[in-house]
C-alpha cells in the first residue's frame, strides 16, 4: 500500500497539555488530516489499536509512563510511524527516543509550518502503520498489549512492569532465539546488558505465572547458553 497523504491521513496526538494538543490538532485539520487525541500513553495505545492510525505524534513527557516506554510496548507489535514533540531538546533524549523506534524528532518550541513538512515526509515514507493485531493467545492465556491485560484462563494476571516488558518483547519475537543480551538491552536498557541473573529471576517469574508446569515449560523455553525463546 503507498503512503497516504495528507488529505486522508489519520493523526493521533498523544500529549497531555491540552492547550498544545489543541494547537496542533488545529493545524493538523486545515491540512485535511483527521486527527484524534489522547492525554495519556495508555488511552493511545488503545487508540493505536482500534483505529486505523497513520501517524503518532507523541509527548515524551506522559502522566502514566513515558514516551520511550510507549514507543517499546508499541513496536512490538506496530510499525505506524512516531514523532517525537518534546520540551527535551538534549542529545540523549534524542538518541533514546530514536534508538527506541521512534522515527523523528522535533524540540518544542517549534514553528507549525516545520511541523507540517516533518508530518507530510513520515507519510510520504510509511504506508499503514497498523499492521499487526496487538492480542496473543497461547494455551489458556490471554494478552492484549494494547490495554496491557493478561488473562489466564479467564482470571485476569497481575504482572509488574518488567514482567509484562519482558512478555511483549517475546512475544514479538515468536519463535526466535533472543540471547541474553538481547533480551536485556531491550527490556532494563543498554547499561543491564550484562545483568544476565535478573532475567533468570523475571522469566522464572512469567513461567509461574504463565506456565501450567513452571518446571517443564512449553512456551518460554530456554536456549542453553544463549538465551530464551518463545514458542506459541
Amino acid at each position: 500500500m503507498s503512503a497516504k497523504s495528507t488529505t486522508t491521513a489519520h493523526v493521533l496526538v498523544i500529549e497531555d497539555e491540552p492547550q498544545i494538543r489543541r494547537f496542533v490538532c488545529d493545524a493538523l485539520r486545515r491540512e485535511a488530516c483527521v486527527c484524534s487525541e489522547s492525554a495519556n500513553a495508555v488511552d493511545g495505545l488503545r487508540q493505536v489499536a482500534s483505529e486505523e492510525v497513520d501517524l503518532v505524534l507523541l509527548d515524551l513527557g506522559l502522566p502514566d509512563m513515558s514516551g520511550i516506554d510507549f514507543i517499546r510496548e508499541l513496536r512490538t507489535w506496530s510499525k505506524v510511524p512516531v514523532l517525537i514533540l518534546s520540551a527535551r531538546s538534549g542529545e540523549d533524549d534524542k538518541i533514546g527516543a530514536l534508538d527506541a523506534g521512534a522515527d523523528d524528532y522535533l524540540s518544542k518550541p517549534f514553528g507549525i509550518g516545520e511541523l507540517l513538512a516533518r508530518v507530510r515526509a513520515l507519510l510520504r515514507r510509511h504506508g499503514q502503520g497498523f499492521d499487526a493485531t496487538p492480542c496473543y493467545e497461547f494455551g489458556d492465556v490471554h494478552v492484549d498489549l494494547s490495554r496491557r491485560i493478561v488473562h489466564r484462563d479467564g482470571v485476569e494476571i497481575h504482572l509488574t512492569k518488567i514482567e509484562y516488558r519482558l512478555l511483549a518483547v517475546m512475544l514479538a519475537s515468536n519463535g526466535k532465539v533472543l540471547t541474553h543480551s538481547h533480551l536485556m538491552r531491550e527490556v532494563w536498557g543498554a547499561g543491564y546488558a550484562e545483568q544476565g541473573h535478573y532475567l533468570r529471576i523475571y522469566l522464572g517469574r512469567l513461567r509461574q505465572k504463565l506456565e501450567a508446569d513452571p518446571t517443564q515449560p512449553k512456551y518460554f523455553l530456554t536456549e542453553t547458553g544463549v538465551g530464551y525463546r518463545f514458542q506459541s
